[in-house]
């Protein structure tokens, strides 16, 4: 059994985590809808399980990088954030 498990663990470790972050939303909003189906074996809900774990924690890894790469474009000569307020597009200004 241990062996198995073994290789059910190398399997999922296989398995590359989606380029984009969209991709992985995807993939976890797919987990998420097999699990709440109620159809998966236990089993099946273990392995989505420890899938969708995995993904969140590449989910995290990612909006981490991007949140410290806007502090970085938008730091400060002083090393302090400049905020500025988001003024969403007048009316006028939509794409055309």
């Amino acid at each position: 059994m241990a062996e198995r498990n073994e290789r059910s663990r190398s399997a999922s470790a296989d398995e590359a985590a989606p380029r984009d972050f969209a991709a992985t939303v995807e993939r976890l909003e797919g987990l998420v809808a097999r699990l709440e189906s109620g159809e998966l074996s236990l089993e099946a809900s273990l392995a989505a399980f420890e899938e969708g774990v995995r993904l969140t924690r590449d989910a995290q890894r990612r909006l981490d990088e991007a949140e410290l790469k806007v502090r970085t474009l938008t730091g400060g000569a002083e090393g302090g954030i400049e905020l500025e307020p988001f003024a969403p597009p007048r009316e006028g200004d939509g794409e055309r």
